[in-house]
Formats: structure tokens, C-alpha cells, sequence
């Protein structure tokens, strides 16, 4: 199968019509407090390791991108500091999506969820950042694997740090808050703070959080799942390599990556992607996926997936 670059739209037109979605604008968007936003935005994380860094944000930007996640613990500030660099002072329709509840230390992350961490967390990437405020501020729990889990001092009441991150937002320096690694009784318990998204590791694969899933759907707040392509974490498969994945990406003449994206956004209309890449090829690849079509077919046959095991 041919794989060109050359830009989203050189890469569409090599997309069959039949797998290209023919519906309105307003229908690839999704809603990120009270905000609208395209489906896919883009994650951060792997910048840190980026040269071009720069050049892959600004690019991100001309494709329309206008939710963009990170972490002060991002290469401890690095990744801040890139995306400063690259598209301050903020467009108006930017939405920069800040997470705390960890540290970075030589040697790795660790845990950070005491109140007063969080507190100086949102300052230092404030600072970093050279933003005003932060429009949406997730809060990422680290009681259970996979990544770090908190021990001693660091397993913190999820009350406590909701207190301070309404602090925060009351104080203006917040827009809102959001939460990341939780479960369904969490974000229920976390309700009255006004919760505006769920971060939550999910993908064609991994499902374990389906019932998260329709929380947030009840609740009309975004489910935003992290490694959506299931690449985070050495000892997990990674959904392009699935056969079931490759196939139907082989029949529909696109990318399995791009399959599993658009699974994900057909999955329900509360999904909001921010898929990560160092590469502007694939950051081009995952933009064009919110115009694939899945057909019947396809779906089903993704969708019966979950009982499979996993493959690396």
C-alpha cells in the first residue's frame, strides 16, 4: 500500500471516497468546557525528545489543531517551555490543556498529589508557559498502575486536591478541571467540582474503562483517552499491529493508526483525541483520520476485537 506525505490533503486524496466521511464541519467537533474543539487535538508528550519540535506545533496549528495537552512534567518543563516557543502568544482559539499530580526528577517521574504541590505545579507551568491561565487543569491520580503509584504521604484524599484545584480556578488561574487516571465512583465523587473531562488510558484493546466511557456520557464530559494507538507502555500491543486492524486498513487504503483513531470518534461523540507524534507525516496522518468512514463491516469486526487477546 502507498503511503504519501505531502500534507493532510495530498494524503486525503489518496483516501478511497468511500472511506471519507461526507457530513458537516460542525459534526467533526466535539465540546471541551463549554468550548467547541475538533475531535483530534494533539498530545505533547513525546516533544520532549524532538528537535523539530517547533516546526511539528506550528504545524499542528495550520491543520486546524485547537486543543493541545501537556504536563509541566514534560521533561520537566522542556515541553512547556517548546510549545511557548513555538506558538506564543496564544491564538484566542487555542486551548492549552495543562496535567499535574507528578514531578519530574532524575531518574523518572514521581508522585506529586499533596494540595500544595498541585498549587505550586499550576504556578510553575503558568510561569513556563507565559500564560495567564490555564484553560483546563487534569488532575492525574496515581493510585494504581500502569506509570507510577503513589506510597506514604503521596496517597492524598481526591477531596483535599479538589478543594485547592477549586482554589485555583477561583482565583482565575484555571479555567477548569479535569481529571486523569479515575475511576466511574471517582469521577461520580468528583461531580459537584464541575468536571470538564477524563483522561483515561483507552483504546481498540484496552476497554476495561467502557463504563467510564458512559459515565462521562451521561454527564456530557469529554473522555480524552490517552494512547489511544496503545504505544505507551512497552509490556502493552500496540493496535496497528493487530490483524484485524491491518486488514480493514488494507481494504480502506489507510493507515492501521488511522483506523484505530477513527474507531475511537465513531466510538461516541464524547471522545476527543489527542494523539502524539514527534513526526509532522504522522501528526498529517492523525488530523486526516476524523474524515474516515468505517463502514458497517468495519465496525463490527473492530468492535469484536475486545474478546480477542491483544497482540504485540
Amino acid at each position: 500500500m502507498s503511503r504519501v506525505s505531502g500534507g493532510s490533503s495530498a494524503y486525503l486524496s489518496r483516501i478511497p471516497r468511500s472511506a471519507l466521511m461526507s457530513v458537516p464541519n460542525h459534526s467533526r467537533n466535539g465540546v471541551l468546557a463549554g468550548r467547541s474543539v475538533g475531535r483530534i487535538g494533539y498530545g505533547a508528550m513525546q516533544l520532549e525528545f524532538e528537535s523539530d519540535a517547533v516546526a511539528v506545533l506550528r504545524r499542528a496549528r495550520e491543520l486546524g489543531v485547537d486543543h493541545i495537552d501537556t504536563a509541566g512534567f514534560y521533561g520537566g518543563g522542556a515541553v512547556n517551555a517548546l510549545i511557548r516557543r513555538a506558538l506564543h502568544p496564544y491564538p484566542g482559539d487555542l486551548m492549552l490543556v495543562d496535567k499535574i499530580g507528578a514531578e519530574h526528577v532524575e531518574g523518572g517521574l514521581v508522585p506529586a498529589q499533596q494540595p500544595a504541590q498541585l498549587r505550586a505545579a499550576v504556578e510553575a507551568d503558568l510561569r513556563t508557559l507565559g500564560a495567564e491561565r490555564l484553560d483546563v487543569v487534569n488532575l492525574r491520580r496515581v493510585d494504581n498502575p500502569p506509570g507510577i503509584v503513589a506510597t506514604g504521604d503521596q496517597i492524598v484524599d481526591l477531596d483535599d486536591q479538589l478543594a485547592e484545584l477549586i482554589t485555583l480556578r477561583d482565583e482565575g488561574k484555571i479555567g477548569a478541571i479535569g481529571l486523569s487516571a479515575v475511576t466511574a465512583d471517582q469521577l461520580i465523587r468528583a461531580a459537584p467540582a464541575d468536571i470538564v473531562c477524563v483522561q483515561n488510558l483507552y483504546n481498540l484493546l484496552e476497554r476495561t474503562d467502557d463504563a467510564l466511557l458512559g459515565e462521562c456520557a451521561a454527564r456530557a464530559t469529554a473522555f480524552v483517552p490517552f494512547f489511544p494507538l496503545g504505544s505507551g507502555f512497552s509490556e502493552r500491543a500496540h493496535v496497528g499491529a493487530h490483524p484485524v486492524v491491518r486488514e480493514i486498513a488494507d481494504r480502506l487504503d489507510v493507515t492501521p493508526s488511522q483506523i484505530a483513531l477513527a474507531w475511537l470518534l465513531a466510538r461516541d461523540p464524547h471522545i476527543l483525541l489527542i494523539p502524539g507524534t514527534r513526526s509532522i507525516e504522522h501528526l498529517e496522518q492523525n488530523m486526516a483520520a476524523a474524515r474516515i468512514r468505517l463502514d458497517a463491516q468495519a465496525l463490527a469486526a473492530l468492535d469484536g476485537i475486545a474478546a480477542a487477546p491483544a497482540v504485540g
